[in-house]
């Protein structure tokens, strides 16, 4: 990772680090992530602005010290091992401890439980990439809290490139100001389109702004994610995890985006499949958003498990799967928001979603006439949220939810301004992520 723009940026996750330290019920941490979301750094720039010292187990770079744990591990001897092979003393209430590539040393993602019920007094974070973790599974259910770093939205993303008077101006709700300034806007949500979430490509882009260079750096990830495939699944299972992975941009490139197994494979059923996918979902390198058809609180409990569409963690990557070339943010108008039958909008969309803190369903019927994007609670209201690609106002769809179940709000995202008639938001794309703050 370089040291341009991207690193003087206090990210989202920053403020609950914050809230985790200060908190009265404190638990050492487990911070998950895909690889290469920006973890390590975000714990050493945590603990180099709020600690006195902070202390680095990395089990990846430097295997040996998973010795510490091998035999026992009770706080204080562990606590005692660190002392002495740093050569230091640690000051509890000013001394952060991190556990990183923690997936690479079991007995030490399973000292957190002990850390929890005898010295809670020290301040730990445990990090490792879902891919690893997820791997070893049984880590300390109740023990730890847990905080999931996301790639950088886009709010994140203009902060990042030095644009941060534009997310000023949406945080001061400055309407005029964001309208007399929408064309630059949407020219940034087209760069932020291609350049996507992962640090390592932001960073290249807020340094040369070459988007090839950008375009490589995100194969090269996609690289590395496939070599994890390989090294932590079985046999068996790797090349249905592959057929899935793969399949994203072809199912959300259709009509109706809903996940079919037979369209991997001819004959393939979800029964043989369920491992790979589930590995998928628990590594966060993928998303499953299901449909509901009822109009109930909680969500959950009333989503069909089995009706669902998958969306990639990362808008970047998936425009590289999709192999998205860079003169698409050439195009004129709104062409490039309606690419793939407006996928890649509804991917954004449920990147800010994700990152702004909801659990995104969709709403459908059995017979398919009608399909809301997205659903989320807000409080005890259920809101739809209708996408569309470019400047379309039609919602049909939105229009029969709205009819049938009389939603105190609703959503349409468009690049269309800001306004509200009768309960009907219509919030451009760019300021989707302040979704929360508008419903308020």
């Amino acid at each position: 990772m370089g040291n341009y723009y991207i690193y003087s940026v206090k990210r989202i996750a920053y403020y609950d680090l914050l809230n985790w330290k200060n908190s009265p019920d404190r638990k050492p941490l487990l911070l998950q992530g895909a690889r290469q979301v920006g973890k390590t750094w975000l714990m050493e720039e945590f603990g180099k602005n709020e600690y006195k010292n902070v202390i680095t187990l990395n089990f990846e770079k430097q295997p040996k010290l998973s010795a510490f744990f091998n035999e026992d591990i009770a706080p204080e001897n562990i606590i005692k091992s660190i002392e002495l092979y740093y050569n230091t003393k640690i000051n509890p209430l000013d001394t952060l401890i991190i556990f990183d590539e923690v997936q690479e040393s079991l007995r030490a993602l399973n000292s957190l439980k002990y850390f929890y019920e005898e010295a809670a007094q020290y301040h730990i974070i445990a990090a490792g990439s879902f891919l690893g973790v997820a791997v070893h599974g049984g880590f300390p259910v109740g023990k730890v809290d847990r905080i999931t770093l996301y790639p950088f939205s886009f709010y994140e993303f203009l902060e990042g490139i030095g644009k941060g008077h534009y997310v000023e101006a949406i945080e001061n709700a400055d309407f005029k100001l964001i309208r007399s300034m929408s064309g630059d806007y949407e020219k940034l949500l087209k760069t932020y389109f291609f350049v996507g979430g992962m640090p390592k490509a932001i960073d290249a882009y807020a340094a040369r702004e070459n988007l090839r260079e950008v375009r490589t750096i995100q194969n090269g990830i996609l690289a590395d994610y496939k070599d994890d495939f390989s090294k932590h699944i079985t046999p068996v299972n790797t090349p249905k995890v592959e057929m899935i992975w793969n399949s994203i941009p072809r199912h959300l490139s259709k009509e109706k985006k809903k996940f079919i197994y037979k369209e991997l494979k001819e004959g393939a059923r979800a029964q043989a499949y369920e491992d790979a996918m589930n590995w998928l979902f628990d590594t966060r390198l993928v998303y499953k958003i299901t449909r509901t058809e009822i109009n109930k609180l909680p969500l959950a409990s009333f989503a069909d498990e089995n009706i669902f569409k998958l969306y990639m963690f990362d808008i970047g990557l998936f425009g590289a799967k999709c192999e998205l070339d860079v003169t698409a943010l050439l195009e004129p108008n709104d062409k490039l928001f309606n690419l793939f039958n407006g996928a890649i909008t509804e991917q954004f969309v449920m990147q800010e979603l994700k990152v702004s803190g909801f659990t995104p369903y969709y709403w459908g019927r059995d017979k398919g006439e009608a399909e809301v994007d997205f659903i989320v609670q807000w409080r005890n209201d259920i809101v739809p949220i209708e996408v569309k690609a470019g400047f379309n106002k039609k919602s049909k769809s939105l229009d029969v939810y709205r009819d049938l179940n009389n939603p105190a709000y609703s959503v349409r995202t468009t690049l269309n301004n800001y306004g509200k008639i009768e309960g009907l938001f219509s919030i451009p794309l760019y300021m989707i992520a302040s979704l929360k703050n508008i419903l308020n």
